[in-house]
């Protein structure tokens, strides 16, 4: 019986080891990130939420508002459960469901300003069309 063994080169060798550190590594450095808290993201949907309340989100945009408030809620106890890739993800949609309840507010609010200054132009015409009273 002869037994063949396969030889290979050293530059082949160390490119096997270059490319095994550089997945151990990508691999390390992957849960690295998936066990950290998503405190950054969360302090930006804590900002936005509150901002969509200022601007009335609550009063007019009550959907969208509770949509973002219920989804926080649920991100923090998965933060307390410290399954932190799907709290960072919810944390994410609560906070586009807070931004689209402050546009939606704020557009409403505009639409309101714009209503009331063409009601405020047209009492103006009215009045400037009326024949004046003489008294004498």
């Amino acid at each position: 019986m002869e037994l063949n063994i396969m030889k290979t080169s050293p530059a082949v060798t160390i490119r096997r080891t270059v490319l095994a550190a550089l997945v151990a590594g990508g691999s390390a450095l992957l849960v690295g990130c998936a066990g950290n808290p998503p405190t950054e993201q969360f302090a930006v949907t804590n900002t936005v939420v509150k901002s969509a309340v200022s601007a009335g989100g609550p009063q007019y945009a009550p959907v969208e508002m509770k949509n973002a408030q219920d989804k926080l809620a649920q991100a923090e106890n998965l933060l307390r459960e410290e399954r932190y890739d799907e709290a960072r993800r919810i944390a994410e949609q609560a906070e586009w469901d807070a931004r689209v309840a402050e546009r939606k507010a704020l557009a409403i609010k505009a639409e309101k300003t714009l209503d009331d200054a063409q009601k405020g132009v047209q009492q103006i015409r009215e009045e400037g069309s009326r024949q004046p009273i003489i008294v004498q």
